[in-house]
């Protein structure tokens, strides 16, 4: 086959790419280029899309021995990453950059100039398995397992990817990265939003959105507790940053509840007002023949905990409810829903995440 090698810059994509040729593929490598500004995103190890990880890739096709090219992608990159990021964030939901960028990016635009161009698939470096059934399988490597921010695809999609890495773990990626010759071989990871030149998400979405003072209120009494500059500066489960003027009678520490743009309040409780059981999202992308799968495990936020549930899809709807009460659920974020399976939990599909509450509350 005629396969697309998307290479970051990284060691994952690196070793992608070389096993794709290796396999037989015709490859060529590309790096997308994502930034208005190159200046402006994150220089260094710790993001990813940098001026650096461009010059890494093109050298790792140099050793490889690929074709090579830099695609600019910078304002597909912005419309459909960066301004939802920042609308998300005002209307009080809590984004995934990344996911954002796999399903607008990587799998839409960058697999349909890649088809148009006459090429079969796109290879990436994500660590996720596609069985010989076709399905999309967790990694080997559960702490590196990256299904979760994948299943936002659709199975046309998925018919046109390959994912080299998803039966290694990333010790054994490193290590034959070192065995070729690959400079990247000891890469450290990206773990930032490339967007975002010094880390600082507040500060990024101030600039953007303006300040825009509002009230921190108790969930229990509707107690004003302090204020803040915008309630995009938080997201469900945060603990820290909160300067409550007034301390809990109890002296347990707060959380962040709920955020509530249209009156720019930001409501805050003890950690056990954070438990849900059951799980609101819209939009499901489900692969699953049956829209009732009484007995699956849902994944809420990327590297989160894994809840045993009975999930259902109704139209552009789908309800979890969850065995287990679990914390933290924030609306933007998806639900990915898996069965476990002898040769690697499988997904059924995703949905993004509208609200979480408590069955009473349904009662």
């Amino acid at each position: 086959m005629r396969v697309l090698a998307a290479m970051s810059g990284g060691v994952d994509s690196a070793v992608a790419a070389a096993r794709a040729k290796d396999a037989g593929h015709d490859v060529t490598g590309v790096h997308l280029a994502l930034a208005r500004n190159p200046q402006t995103f994150r220089t260094g190890a710790r993001g990813c899309c940098t001026l650096e990880d461009s010059r890494d890739a093109r050298r790792a096709a140099d050793v490889i021995g690929i074709p090579f090219y830099v695609w600019d992608m910078a304002e597909e990159f912005h419309d459909s990453v960066v301004d939802d990021f920042v609308s998300e964030y005002a209307a009080g939901r809590t984004p995934n950059p990344c996911l954002r960028c796999n399903e607008k990016i990587k799998f839409a635009a960058v697999l349909d100039r890649a088809v148009a161009l006459g090429f079969d698939a796109v290879v990436t470096g994500h660590h996720a398995r596609l069985g010989v059934d076709g399905l999309l399988r967790r990694s080997v490597d559960l702490a590196k397992d990256q299904s979760y921010v994948l299943a936002v695809l659709t199975r046309s999609q998925l018919d046109r990817a390959i994912f080299p890495l998803g039966d290694s773990t990333k010790e054994r990626v490193r290590a034959e990265a070192a065995e070729r010759g690959l400079a990247v071989a000891d890469k450290p990871d990206s773990h930032d939003i490339c967007f975002i030149s010094d880390g600082d998400t507040r500060g990024f979405l101030e600039s953007r959105l303006g300040s825009a003072p509002g009230d921190i209120v108790d969930g229990r009494t509707g107690a004003k507790l302090g204020t803040h500059n915008g309630a995009y500066g938080f997201t469900i489960g945060q603990r820290k940053g909160l300067d409550l003027r007034v301390p809990a009678a109890d002296g347990r520490p707060r959380y962040v509840l709920s955020i509530t743009p249209v009156s720019n309040t930001v409501t805050v409780g003890p950690r056990e007002d954070l438990e849900v059981d059951v799980v609101e999202a819209t939009r499901p992308i489900w692969h699953e023949p049956s829209t009732e799968v009484p007995d699956c495990q849902v994944q809420l936020r990327a590297h989160g905990e894994v809840v045993d549930a009975d999930v259902a899809v109704t139209g552009d709807g789908l309800t979890a409810r969850l065995r287990t009460p679990a914390r933290g659920v924030a609306a933007g974020q998806a639900i990915v829903a898996y069965r476990p399976d002898p040769d690697g939990d499988i997904v059924l599909g995703s949905a993004t995440i509208t609200a979480g509450s408590r069955a009473a509350a349904h009662a």
